[in-house]
């Protein structure tokens, strides 16, 4: 199952949300914009800590951790993953970005930061196995990862849903001026989904 396709699902078909949708309370709408934004965050914050010696050791022993993790069916993947444990990884890969990037989501999206970090909660966990899997499908070791990462990476900021968002997602986990870059997604965010 490649990564790509089941987040461009969860962005583009209404179908794959709505039991995600109920779960947290959020329209399918809300849930397809949360993955628009949410996806390259958890993407750029990914590859950040694969591009450091310390962080790519910590991500390569999650990914160990998670290659056999059940994502055949990505919906019941969502639906059944354990969102405490989602909450670490998020802790794990956002670092001291977490409540910026959660406080932007929510901004953004109209969802409160409950729905949000309960949508990334799981986001996370889906995307780590993703790599996980695809990390032993290629036999990538701990020098190859920052390669996965950073091509996956380079990937999406080509797409069509990718746009410029990738790029403004890795200025967010740069900045240490956390308020003022929520203004820069805004006007991204509205061109977007103006298309």
């Amino acid at each position: 199952m490649d990564v790509m396709e089941v987040f461009t699902e969860l962005m583009t078909n209404a179908s794959k949300t709505k039991k995600l949708g109920a779960k947290v309370g959020a329209s399918n709408d809300q849930i397809m914009q949360l993955t628009k934004l949410g996806f390259p965050a958890l993407l750029a914050a990914l590859d950040k800590n694969a591009n450091s010696k310390e962080g790519a050791a910590s991500l390569y022993q999650a990914l160990e951790q998670h290659q056999d993790d059940p994502v055949e069916d990505p919906d019941n993947f969502l639906e059944n993953v354990d969102t405490e444990d989602g909450e670490k990884m998020l802790s794990h890969i956002f670092l001291n970005k977490k409540e910026a990037v959660e406080k932007t989501l929510s901004k953004q999206t109209g969802l409160n930061m409950s729905q949000v970090a309960s949508l990334l909660q799981r986001f996370g966990p889906l995307l780590l196995a993703l790599l996980a899997k695809k990390k032993k499908e290629s036999n990538v070791n701990l020098d190859g990862l920052s390669g996965l990462t950073s091509a996956l990476t380079n990937t999406y900021s080509q797409s069509n849903e990718g746009g410029g968002i990738m790029g403004v997602m890795t200025q967010l986990l740069d900045s240490d001026k956390d308020g003022s870059i929520i203004d820069d997604i805004g006007t991204l965010f509205g061109k977007f989904f103006s298309k």
